[in-house]
């Protein structure tokens, strides 16, 4: 038996009738798309034609209105233009319930696997180049096409993405259609709609083509590459990679958003806030019992005050791996029961709110600390005129787009390239950051100065009043590559997050060692200095996170703990007495971060952790109270 049910119309509906109403394919063509996609009936090629249109002439003193519509047709690519046009007799009849295509996929992969497909897949750089109309006439792959296409892929890119499977499955995948698909052009009145479905049966994606109105022989099929925005300056923005325009007169400005725009966010998260409790008092021998189902903290948890429950009825501490929601109903029947996480803390911890809320440190740009960052669903024109402006004073204009909630550096791109940055857009929420253009690099013995980052364990005891700790030992993190601002898909040169990729090096270095070998290389430039302005930033970013009452800051509950992970490089900057300085650079906090080498290299971590944050009793442990 197939997967659909041998042609079962339910069965279908079953299991694509969800993606068919959510892309508004009408129900009327789905019988015959589901006999089409059983069959693999590709039957577009008798009903519509690619027809080449010609490039007027410079030279013709021809007419001036037909020469300025052709250069403003966002044909995709370098090469000439085409149309795709109905050529059936009978014309299309949008009513017909055959009326609906496929359109088949001509390459299909994740943007870190493009280059190298290219390089290494028979016959798709020869193919990529005759539909994006570059030149490329050798059998062997060149750097210089390979570069070409992968610039101008984004004007023929579409996205999908699954919706179960591991975080790595969940990562947007593009694909550029065949070359019927491809020729479609862009009408802000289109006569088609188009939509990506992965067949389940198959395990294939293709693209569904329908008509939104009757056509007659001769008519042109096209789609809004646009399709669903209705704001005119969005729909603008969007469509720069084939109508290229300048957004120069939209302000830079990003404000920090509204209070509604926090109020949505609790509503999204569903999030209820707790009721106002009394500070509990526990008694000074309390032994506490912890339910937890951390693996680490079961492993390594030793002290005498804590033992485990596996009912969490009893307990007295919920440390918790997954995010709490119901913070009312534990502070009205169990307001002395601590926990692990605070509300609100997504504003920390997921990467637009992060921006947002540090705006409040440092204005519209942000604090010093805080890479210049644009949350692209809701201010694209202003990085869009922010990208322009720097061009246009030739400033450097590398950026990283970063999913909103993704961590290990997944769906992470770094590129010069606009059209690149808005299409990202459409695949999940994004932000987009100032790459840093100058880090301060670190000297490796076997391979020369790489980029390295730093993470910082921080606990939270308390909010009103603000209480936070540093745990002594921090992580360093490093590329296997020279650092240079090229091969911006090299994972190995530009990222430094090694221990999830299969086969790769993982250069490990202590914080104690790490130290003088730091201070040998840069012996201006002390650690407790620069320790002190990493600790500077984080206090100001707790102290801007926690500002105002939730859901606009993190909430002040009392009996909320929590640890975080504090990401973050150095990079060259001036100070404003013009002297040259490591500017810390926060990159993301992390909730419930991994402690695996903190246990095995520090069996005392949980120890510490749970001593300072449930027992008040910071003393002796391996923390440093910042503020």
């Amino acid at each position: 038996m197939s997967g659909d049910g041998e042609g079962d119309p339910a069965a279908f509906v079953a299991l694509h009738g969800a993606a068919l109403r959510a892309s508004g394919v009408p129900a009327r063509y789905w019988e015959s798309l589901s006999r089409k996609l059983r069959g693999e009936v590709f039957d577009a090629g008798d009903y519509f034609g690619i027809m080449q249109v010609e490039e007027v002439d410079d030279e013709e003193e021809g007419d001036e209105e037909m020469e300025e519509q052709l250069k403003k047709k966002p044909n995709p690519g370098n090469g000439p233009c085409f149309k795709v046009i109905v050529t059936n007799e009978n014309g299309l009849q949008a009513s017909n319930p055959n009326s609906v295509f496929l359109i088949d996929h001509a390459w299909t992969y994740r943007v870190e696997h493009a280059r190298q497909q290219l390089l290494h897949v028979p016959g798709l750089l020869h193919r990529m180049a005759n539909l994006m109309g570059i030149d490329f006439h050798g059998e062997i792959p060149d750097e210089g096409s390979i570069e070409q296409v992968l610039q101008e892929m984004w004007k023929y890119n579409q996205t999908y993405q699954l919706s179960q499977g591991t975080a790595e499955e969940k990562v947007p995948v593009w694909y550029i259609m065949d070359e019927f698909g491809s020729r479609i052009q862009h009408s802000d009145q289109p006569s088609f709609a188009t939509a990506p479905l992965f067949y389940m049966p198959q395990q294939i994606a293709y693209t569904v083509l329908w008509p939104l109105r009757d056509l007659e022989t001769g008519d042109e099929v096209t789609r809004d590459y646009a399709y669903g925005e209705t704001d005119r300056l969005i729909r603008k923005c969007v469509l720069l990679p084939w109508v290229p325009d300048e957004v120069l007169d939209v302000s830079c400005f990003t404000p920090e958003p509204s209070d509604e725009y926090y109020q949505a966010i609790l509503a999204e998260n569903k999030e209820k806030l707790p009721v106002v409790i009394n500070p509990p008092v526990y008694s000074k021998d309390k032994v506490f019992k912890v339910f937890t189902d951390i693996q680490q903290v079961l492993n390594n948890l030793t002290h005498p005050r804590f033992v485990f429950t596996d009912s969490e009825g009893e307990a007295d501490i919920l440390y918790n791996f997954s995010h709490f929601k119901d913070y009312r109903k534990l502070s009205e029947e169990r307001p002395e029961v601590m926990v692990n996480q605070f509300p609100c803390e997504n504003l920390l911890t997921v990467k637009d709110c992060l921006a947002s809320v540090a705006r409040r440190a440092g204005g519209p740009d942000g604090p010093r600390w805080l890479p210049r960052t644009f949350n692209l669903q809701t201010e694209l024109p202003q990085f869009i005129s922010y990208f322009q402006q720097r061009d246009r004073r030739g400033e450097d204009n590398h950026w990283i787009c970063k999913p909103w909630n993704l961590a290990r550096s997944l769906d992470t791109h770094i590129t010069n390239s606009l059209n690149n940055i808005i299409r990202h857009r459409e695949s999940s929420p994004k932000v987009v950051c100032k790459y840093i253009e100058d880090p301060v690099l670190f000297a490796r013995e076997d391979v020369g100065m790489v980029k390295f980052d730093i993470r910082y364990v921080v606990l939270l005891r308390s909010v009103k009043p603000l209480r936070l700790y540093s745990y002594h030992v921090f992580w360093l993190r490093f590329s296997n590559r020279a650092f240079s601002l090229d091969d911006l898909d090299d994972y190995e040169k530009h990222f430094t997050v090694m221990n999830y990729a299969p086969g790769v090096t993982l250069k490990q270095v202590h914080c104690e060692d790490f130290i003088p070998l730091f201070e040998k290389q840069y012996p201006e430039y002390p650690w407790t200095t620069v320790q002190v302005n990493i600790f500077k930033a984080f206090v100001e970013l707790f102290q801007v996170a926690s500002a105002k009452p939730a859901p606009l800051g993190i909430c002040d509950y009392p009996s909320s703990r929590a640890i975080y992970a504090i990401d973050l490089m150095l990079k060259w900057d001036t100070s404003r007495d013009g002297k040259r300085i490591m500017q810390p650079q926060i990159l993301e906090v992390n909730f419930n971060p991994d402690c695996d080498r903190a246990c095995k290299y520090h069996p005392s971590f949980f120890n510490d952790v749970f001593s300072t944050l449930f027992l008040d009793e910071p003393d002796g442990c391996h923390v440093t109270c910042i503020v």
